[in-house]
């Protein structure tokens, strides 16, 4: 027997997050999951995503990018938040040229492909600091990857902010856009 819980907003553990917003952004779908898949008007379906940075490059080139990812078989693009190219210090939010994450997510979206979105905070792709600001290494009582009271309280705001900006534009599935996953981790 089949699940059909449809993906809410959850938080798992203090230190794994995961929201789950889903529904088409093209066609009225229902999409729920079960211990094996997601599930997509009754029908499992194997995503298969394609991974791109978009700070790693310019804006100009997302649209070929995600273009041969789809033209390669993939169905979602996967991509990080980069916290320290979009933080650059305490409150400060900068969504500009290359760290343009709506603009991003919007070619995804035009491409008819689904978008999975790792807010982070970590970024486990070669990037300085695994992509925590460098402010952050100066706030007192700051312990990496660990229950800091003061890291949580950080990674919280950007996390916040980041999903609240992706509502705002109305990018996750269940408003229509391409979002179908959205996680943050600490660990």
């Amino acid at each position: 027997m089949v699940e059909k819980n449809p993906f809410t907003p959850v938080s798992i553990a203090p230190l794994f997050l995961l929201f789950f917003s889903f529904s088409a952004f093209s066609l009225a779908v229902n999409i729920t999951y079960d211990s094996r898949s997601l599930i997509f008007d009754g029908q499992r379906k194997l995503i298969i995503s394609s991974s791109i940075h978009y700070p790693r490059s310019v804006p100009g080139m997302w649209p070929g990018l995600v273009k041969t990812a789809k033209k390669g078989g993939a169905d979602a693009i996967e991509t990080y938040v980069f916290w320290n190219g979009h933080e650059l210090s305490p409150g400060n939010y900068y969504f500009k040229k290359r760290y343009n994450l709506v603009k991003f997510v919007r070619i995804v979206q035009r491409a008819g492909m689904y978008l999975i979105l790792r807010i982070g905070p970590l970024v486990a792709a070669e990037w300085n600091f695994g992509g925590v600001p460098v402010w952050l290494h100066y706030v007192p009582g700051t312990v990496f990857r660990t229950d800091s009271e003061p890291f949580k309280n950080h990674m919280q705001n950007l996390t916040t902010f980041i999903v609240n900006m992706m509502k705002k534009e109305k990018l996750f599935a269940s408003q229509g856009g391409p979002i179908i996953l959205a996680q943050a981790s600490i660990m």
